[in-house]
């Protein structure tokens, strides 16, 4: 750790700050259910994948399909329930208070994020910045959205610990050279402790002084 810059706590968002992904799951799954018959779990295959790369790699030339699926996300977002993965809260207010910077690090786009700020007004007070898909180039597993969070916060990667679920993510996190903790709460801890520092089920008992000594 470099003592001479800041410590930053790097969010991914769905799976992470809120629990979302198991109603993701099932509009993926009617999707593939329409459209992909061939694969059995839809919504599984295309966890973590932004909807660029969906598209890109199932629904290429497909451009009707596409504004059809994209028409009826909207609509579903936009009815979610955006419930927070318990002690996520209570985490980034002990982390304030230790002077740690945070941001959320997602996938999602902007119109998205607006229905979470109507639905959670009190989310951005919680956290320093909030960078969302149309702020980088290259999405996960590309590292560029977690180099981009130690950016905004003029600190370095050996400086960031990363809190993520997906395989792309984690992959994100440990390709930009940053402590990645696991959340297994859309991959079981078995998949995915091989990929990150440790695997935590949700906040309740990981502290500041847990991430802390992942620095070190």
């Amino acid at each position: 750790m470099d003592t001479a810059k800041c410590v930053a706590a790097l969010f991914d968002f769905d799976g992470v700050v809120m629990d979302t992904e198991s109603q993701y799951t099932v509009f993926w799954n009617g999707v593939g259910r329409k459209y992909h018959p061939e694969y059995e779990a839809f919504g599984l295959k295309i966890k973590g994948q932004t909807l660029d790369q969906i598209y890109g790699k199932y629904f290429q030339g497909m451009d009707e399909e596409q504004k059809r699926i994209t028409e009826a996300l909207d609509r579903y977002e936009s009815e979610m329930q955006y419930i927070y993965v318990p002690g996520v809260a209570d985490f980034m207010r002990e982390l304030r208070g230790r002077g740690v910077k945070i941001a959320i690090v997602t996938s999602s786009n902007e119109k998205k994020m607006a229905n979470v700020y109507a639905a959670h007004p009190e989310l951005k007070p919680l956290v320093d910045r909030i960078l969302t898909a149309e702020q980088f180039a290259r999405s996960k597993p590309a590292p560029d959205c977690f180099l981009l969070g130690a950016e905004v916060f003029g600190t370095v990667p050996q400086n960031c610990v990363v809190f993520e679920d997906s395989f792309h993510g984690l992959e994100a996190g440990n390709a930009a050279g940053m402590a990645v903790v696991g959340l297994s709460t859309t991959n079981p801890e078995e998949a995915i402790r091989d990929k990150c520092r440790t695997v935590i089920p949700d906040f309740r008992s990981f502290t500041c002084d847990d991430m802390m000594k992942l620095l070190k």
